[in-house]
């Protein structure tokens, strides 16, 4: 059985085992993330006139040049972004829309826009591939916003559950995959999975367990066995073992044996739920009470309950 521990929040940027690494330069002053527009800028009305009288300016340039337009097009689109950043149209805000606070930091790191870059001058298919590189971020939309805003509209991926194995915790989604910049202890509220294998078989088990508050109230951890079967350990110690086929039906033997007999609170050793045909409950001996003059003989392991199903 692998140890079950919880992990506790570690100091941002801080390494385990080993001395951080020496301080770095100041980076270049860049823009805080927003949820709002920015009021830095031009008016809307005048922003939409300037650019208009930027790109007409190009139009008739192209047309007067006749044949040679299509040598001119690369200088032309140059002019063209660096007219529109005289005219106003340069970065001064960013709004991060669908992230939560966990994760707008990395992702602004990621879109790597600086304060004051020409706005039509970015490459947005650039910018949606560095910021999907983050491990929260499933999905992401960039739009420009005249004069100076950029969105980043982020589908993030939901946390699951926290799953443990070989001495190392992680966050994971749904669909098993780590979210490598989530630190698991900040998040002691997800469930914890424990075993190899235990990522992509969570997202099947899970939704049983929370669909009965009364049992995930008492779990500690779902341990996955063999890469076949799940054991659900509770805070007090007991184990409540799956098969390897029939998760649901199992789980519902065991809701109909808690309503009749309040089985999870009565304490016990084991329930083996591992054969449909019986549930076998192995109940907690009862602890040792000895005299200091006479010492008394420890009591026998009660034999294990058996109810036929």
């Amino acid at each position: 059985m692998p140890a079950v521990m919880r992990d506790k929040p570690r100091p941002k940027g801080a390494t385990k085992g080993k001395r951080g690494p020496a301080p770095k330069a100041a980076p270049p002053p860049a823009y805080q993330p927003k949820i709002g527009r920015s009021d830095v800028g031009l008016q809307p009305a005048v922003a939409m006139a300037a650019a208009a009288a930027v790109l007409c300016g190009g139009m008739g340039l192209m047309l007067a040049t006749g044949g040679r337009a299509h040598a001119l097009t690369t200088s032309m689109s140059s002019g063209v972004t660096d007219g529109l950043a005289d005219a106003g149209f340069r970065v001064s805000s960013v709004v991060v829309e669908g992230a939560s606070r966990f994760s707008v930091p990395y992702i602004v790191k990621a879109a790597g826009i600086r304060h004051d870059t020409p706005l039509m001058g970015l490459n947005l298919d650039q910018v949606r591939q560095r910021v999907e590189q983050v491990g929260w971020v499933k999905s992401v939309r960039i739009l420009r916003l005249l004069p100076d805003t950029v969105v980043l509209a982020v589908a993030e991926r939901p946390r699951l559950a926290v799953w443990q194995a070989h001495g190392r915790s992680r966050v994971i989604d749904p669909e098993g995959q780590v979210i490598p910049e989530a630190d698991p202890g900040l998040f002691v509220d997800l469930p914890l999975v424990v075993g190899d294998g235990a990522p992509q078989a969570a997202g099947s088990i899970l939704p049983e367990l929370q669909a009965r508050p009364r049992l995930m109230g008492k779990m500690e951890a779902v341990v996955r066995v063999d890469d076949r079967r799940w054991d659900l350990r509770l805070k007090d110690g007991s184990l409540i073992q799956l098969p390897a086929i029939g998760e649901d039906a199992a789980l519902i033997q065991l809701d109909q044996l808690d309503q009749k007999d309040r089985l999870l609170d009565l304490g016990f050793e084991r329930i083996d739920l591992r054969d449909p045909e019986m549930v076998v409950v192995r109940p907690r001996a009862p602890a040792a009470t000895a005299s200091p003059q006479t010492p008394t003989p420890k009591p026998p392991t009660p034999a294990a309950a058996v109810t036929k199903t």
